[in-house]
């Protein structure tokens, strides 16, 4: 299938690094500020457990995508009361790599994503999450940006 790699994003006080390291993240680029405490991180590869692992370490919400090829996203997000909820970037591009949408249904990742929002204590906008969970981009990233906007992330750009 090609390369893949991701994007994690959470608030954490301490060093993010570090923790992402102990959940079992690898191959961690440097972590840009957006505000309010939260951060985002790229890295190479994640085990099965270690956005989980990550949310109990910090105690704060996290959403994570992992990216196939820049073309499609896997969005995975939970918070620490072990709430969670996935969802698919770039559904056209997904078609081409035979990905089968119905393990990805629109309707619940928009709730989840709605959940999550309020967990965090960010306001969201469910119209704009609606359109990057079922909107096509060029780049899987572009679509990941506009998702961190549309969950209400301070200073996601």
């Amino acid at each position: 299938m090609g390369n893949s790699c991701g994007s994690l994003t959470t608030r954490s006080t301490g060093e993010l690094h570090q923790l992402m390291r102990a959940a079992g993240f690898t191959g961690l680029e440097d972590t840009e500020a957006l505000a309010e405490g939260w951060q985002v991180t790229g890295f190479a590869e994640a085990g099965q457990r270690s956005l989980a692992d990550l949310v109990q370490r910090t105690g704060t919400p996290a959403v994570m995508v992992s990216f196939l090829d820049s073309d499609v996203g896997f969005v995975e997000a939970v918070t620490p009361d072990g709430s969670s909820w996935e969802g698919l970037l770039n559904r056209e591009m997904a078609k081409s790599y035979e990905i089968p949408l119905e393990h990805f249904p629109v309707e619940p990742a928009v709730a989840g994503a709605l959940a999550w929002s309020a967990a965090a204590g960010l306001t969201p906008d469910e119209k704009a999450i609606r359109q990057t969970l079922t909107g096509s981009a060029l780049f899987a990233e572009q679509l990941s940006s506009a998702l961190l906007v549309a969950l209400g992330l301070p200073g996601a750009t």
